[in-house]
C-alpha cells in the first residue's frame, strides 16, 4: 500500500513512511492510494469472528507486509484488550462506549496502535523519534499513555492553558518518563498550528526526526474504523439502517467511519454533531470552506475551529459536493442545549453522557431517525473525564473509576510556552 499527500505535490511513501513522517513535506496529509472493500461474506458471518481478526482483515491491506501478520495480530491483541459495547438508550438509539481503555476516551485505541506500529518500525533504529501531537483534551492523555516508556520514543505533547479539564490535564503532564507536557498560552488551533510549522521546520527537521500522534497520522486515524464495524456486529441483527452521530472536532474519527463503509460495511448516514465550533456545519450549508478561531465550550475536545481531517473526507467523497450531503450530515449545537441533552437523558434513562456523547445525541435527534432506522451515537469519553459539568449539571456523583484514580493525587508537570520560537528552542535544546 502506497500513501500520498492530499496535496498531490510530494512523492508517494510506504506506510511505515508516512507513519514516521506524520506529515507530507508538501503540507499535504497522507492518504491511501486505493481503499478495497472487503467480501460481502466477511459482513455476512461477523458475528463468528472476534475482535483480534476483524481488525486484521480491516486494516491489513492498509499495511500490506510492511508489519508480519503474527506481529500484527500481536499489536491488535495489545490495543482491543478492552470492550466496545452498543448501550441501549431509547427504542431506536444506542450509544456505542468507547471510553473502557487506559485513559477512558476512544482515543486510546489509535494511540497505542500507533505506538506498538512505531515500536516495531524503530526497533533496529538508533536514532531518537520526537512524537509532537497538540490536545484539545483526550488525544493528549491517550496518547502520553500509549507511548509510555516506548523504548526511541520521546513524547512532547502541547495542550491549551486553562481550556481542558483537571482529569484531562493531570493524565497528561503527570507521567514523566519520555512524555513532556509544554502548556500553551492559547488555544487548540494555536498548539496545533505549532506543531505543523515544525514538521516544516527544515532547522529542526535536519536535527530531529519528528512525527505527530494526532489524527493526521495515518497510524492514529485509520484503526478508528474499528469502533463502526464493531458497532455493527452487535447491531446486525436488528435489521436497520444504521446511522452514525459522530461527536465531532478534528474529524477523524467520522473520517475513518466513512473509510470503514468504503471497505463495505453498511451505513445509512453518518451524522456530525458539533459544538459552536461550526466550520463544517456551515459548509455543508453553502459549500464554502471559512475556517474562524475555536471558541471554548464544555465539550472541549472538539473545540477546533479548523478541523484537520476533513480534506481527507472529501476526498472519500471524490470532491463531489452533491455525494458528499446525499451521505453525510453536519449540525451544531450550543453548551445550553447540550445541558439539556444531557438531562434528559438522564432523567429519561438513568444514562450518564458526558458533553460530547450529548451532541452525539443531539445530532441523532436534529436528523430525524425513521422508523427503519436505527442510531448510535459515539459517547467518546468517560464522563468522569468532564466531572465538575457532569455533577452540577445532573446533579449527581459520578463514581471515579480506577483508571482515574491513579493519576488525582499526582504533581502536575509542565513547560508554560507563549510562541512558536519557545516550542523551537525546547525542540533543539
Amino acid at each position: 500500500m502506497l500513501y500520498y499527500s492530499l496535496h498531490n505535490n510530494a512523492p508517494k511513501v510506504s506506510f511505515s513512511e508516512a507513519v514516521v513522517k506524520g506529515l507530507a513535506p508538501d503540507k499535504g496529509l497522507y492518504f491511501p492510494e486505493t481503499i478495497t472493500p472487503l467480501p460481502s461474506s466477511f459482513f455476512d458471518t461477523i458475528e463468528n469472528l472476534d475482535p483480534i481478526e476483524i481488525g486484521y482483515q480491516t486494516i491489513k491491506q492498509f499495511i500490506g507486509d510492511e508489519i508480519p501478520e503474527a506481529v500484527l495480530k500481536s499489536i491488535l491483541k495489545d490495543v482491543l484488550s478492552f470492550d466496545f459495547p452498543v448501550v441501549s438508550i431509547e427504542k431506536n438509539i444506542g450509544t456505542l462506549e468507547l471510553f473502557h481503555g487506559p485513559t477512558m476516551a476512544f482515543k486510546d485505541v489509535g494511540a497505542r496502535f500507533m505506538a506498538r506500529c512505531l515500536e516495531y518500525f524503530n526497533e533496529n533504529n538508533k536514532n531518537q523519534v520526537t512524537v509532537l501531537v497538540a490536545t484539545s483534551g483526550d488525544t493528549g492523555g491517550a496518547v502520553a499513555q500509549g507511548f509510555l516508556g516506548v523504548r526511541g520514543v520521546n513524547v512532547v505533547i502541547l495542550y491549551p492553558s486553562g481550556k481542558v479539564s483537571d482529569i484531562q490535564e493531570r493524565q497528561l503532564t503527570t507521567l514523566g518518563k519520555n512524555i513532556t507536557a509544554l502548556e500553551v498560552d492559547g488555544v487548540f488551533d494555536d498548539c496545533q498550528d505549532m506543531v505543523k510549522k515544525a514538521f516544516l521546520d527544515e532547522s529542526i527537521t535536519a536535527h530531529k526526526q519528528l512525527t505527530s500522534a494526532n489524527s493526521i497520522n495515518i497510524a492514529r486515524w485509520l484503526p478508528q474504523l474499528f469502533y463502526f464495524v464493531f458497532a455493527y456486529k452487535q447491531l446486525k441483527n436488528k435489521k436497520k439502517d444504521i446511522v452514525f452521530s459522530v461527536p465531532s472536532g478534528n474529524f477523524g474519527n467520522i473520517c475513518a467511519g466513512i473509510v470503514a463503509n468504503k471497505l463495505g460495511l453498511p451505513v445509512k448516514h453518518f451524522v456530525a454533531a458539533t459544538n459552536i465550533n461550526d466550520t463544517v456545519v456551515r459548509y455543508m450549508e453553502n459549500s464554502e470552506y471559512n475556517p474562524q478561531p475555536s471558541k471554548a465550550t464544555i465539550s472541549n475536545a472538539m473545540d477546533v475551529g479548523n478541523p484537520s481531517n476533513f480534506i481527507r473526507i472529501q476526498q472519500l467523497f471524490d470532491n463531489n459536493f452533491e455525494s458528499l450531503k446525499n451521505r453525510f450530515s453536519a449540525f451544531s449545537f450550543d453548551d445550553s442545549t447540550t445541558k439539556e441533552a444531557m438531562k434528559q437523558i438522564y432523567e429519561e434513562t438513568k444514562y450518564i453522557a458526558d458533553p460530547h456523547g450529548a451532541v452525539g445525541y443531539l445530532g441523532l435527534k436534529k436528523y430525524q431517525l425513521q422508523e427503519n432506522e436505527y442510531g448510535v451515537f459515539l459517547e467518546t469519553a468517560h464522563p468522569v473525564k468532564f466531572l465538575d459539568i457532569v455533577e452540577e449539571t445532573l446533579n449527581t456523583t459520578v463514581e471515579i473509576p480506577s483508571q482515574i484514580k491513579k493519576v488525582l493525587n499526582k504533581e502536575k508537570v509542565s513547560l508554560k510556552i507563549k510562541d512558536y520560537q519557545k516550542l523551537k528552542e525546547f525542540l533543539l535544546k
